[in-house]
């Protein structure tokens, strides 16, 4: 009880036109939401940075349009090849292009989220709509990082609490041989600002097994990653990329998390622009300076090495490029984004200080007195449901819907 009157009397200081009565307020509240000490500790910080709007609630009645067995879609982004929808508590993921483009397959999305368990967003089940469009549900997540970082830096904690939901999902993928190719601040999905965190965006996906046919283990395909977040190794043609091509990813979008305002550590022209990838490899070269045979021993065995033929940019001071950032999380950033087979694995970062490795220690809501023990018990069960991240199902897997005129191999675009 003591901490908690501490708290309370730190959230008193910080606002000064705030009673003890208020201060109280806002600390009950937050112990009566919080589902971790993490979420406990960020909704008793004050912080300047603006919190994204919730989309507005769905009103009864409205015009949206029927899905499947889902009523009152309504459409919330598009992409290449699918368009996703929300149906109350459910995000449909609708495939609307047939061609076969790898590394694009929702068929081969769907096996691989089938296998996979939370952090990574769950797959609840897949269907073919009436106009025979292959359809993918997941519990409908209010906000992604992208958002987030949008509206300025995030405190310590919410960068602490969110990766660690992240590489504890890469950590459990990579395990399994599987590599993400698609690591960017779009693809972490949250159900709070505060979190949890969830990894999405396995469209593009590279499976050992699944994968194997079509992309050969040393042959995969070149065309994977978006803008900033590509890995460079990737840029140079290296075809026998493995896992580390997300750590590459994670370890821009930690920099830009840490950095004020949040930006990518690289800058990246847009796809459809020339030279976009040209210019990525130049802005990488200046910022942590241009490799050699030394800083990446690895890249004398590429067919275009990246020696020689490139301008020698000396790299830019840590501290330039992460002013007023903690040395243990520069020495993370650092230690990512680094060209050669060194860069940190998702297993090793879980082990960093800054990440917290146990992953259901932080799952442990704030401790309560006993007389609040017997309400929390019961509104943990009615939390879950309401997240819709309790399947209802008997066998407690994803429902999925084989076509046997689909192709495993080559399925539509995302």
């Amino acid at each position: 009880m003591s901490q908690r009157y501490e708290t309370i009397q730190k959230i008193q200081a910080s606002l000064a036109t705030t009673s003890m009565s208020e201060a109280i307020a806002i600390e009950q509240a937050a112990y009566q939401i919080a589902s971790t000490q993490d979420e406990y500790n960020l909704a008793c910080q004050p912080t300047s940075t603006p919190t994204p709007s919730p989309p507005q609630e769905e009103v009864e009645g409205d015009s949206g349009i029927r899905i499947g067995p889902y009523g009152n879609c309504r459409p919330v982004s598009d992409g290449v090849t699918s368009e996703v929808f929300r149906s109350g508590d459910r995000a449909l993921k609708v495939i609307v292009t047939y061609q076969d483009i790898e590394p694009h397959n929702p068929q081969r999305e769907a096996k691989i989220l089938k296998g996979l368990r939370e952090p990574c967003i769950p797959l609840l089940e897949t269907f073919r709509d009436q106009e025979q469009r292959f359809v993918l549900v997941f519990p409908f997540m209010p906000y992604t990082l992208a958002d987030l970082l949008a509206n300025g830096p995030l405190p310590l904690d919410a960068v602490r609490s969110i990766f660690r939901d992240v590489l504890h999902a890469l950590k459990d993928i990579h395990a399994q041989g599987i590599i993400h190719r698609d690591i960017k601040p779009s693809a972490v999905l949250l159900s709070s600002p505060t979190g949890p965190a969830y990894l999405s965006d396995f469209g593009t996906a590279w499976h050992p097994e699944l994968s194997i046919h079509s992309e050969p283990a040393n042959a995969k395909i070149l065309d994977i990653g978006t803008g900033p977040y590509r890995a460079i190794e990737v840029l140079f043609g290296h075809k026998s990329y493995g896992p580390e091509v997300d750590m590459w990813g994670v370890g821009v979008m930690l920099s830009e998390a840490l950095r004020d305002p949040p930006t990518p550590i690289f800058e990246s022209r847009a796809v459809h622009e020339d030279g976009n990838q040209l210019g990525l490899i130049l802005s990488v070269f200046k910022t942590i300076g241009t490799p050699t045979p030394e800083t990446w021993p690895e890249a004398k065995k590429f067919k275009v090495a990246p020696f020689e033929l490139w301008t020698v940019f000396p790299a830019r001071p840590w501290e330039d490029l992460l002013p007023n950032v903690d040395p243990d999380f520069i020495d993370l950033v650092s230690s990512l984004l680094r060209y050669d087979s060194q860069r940190l694995t998702a297993e090793q970062v879980n082990n960093n200080k800054f990440i917290p490795s146990e992953f259901d220690e932080f799952k442990k809501p704030p401790k309560r007195d006993n007389a609040e023990n017997d309400k929390a018990g019961n509104s943990d069960k009615k939390d879950d449901k309401q997240s819709g991240f309790v399947e209802n199902k008997e066998d407690g897997g994803a429902k999925l819907v084989e076509d046997s005129e689909d192709n495993e191999e080559g399925g539509a675009k995302l």
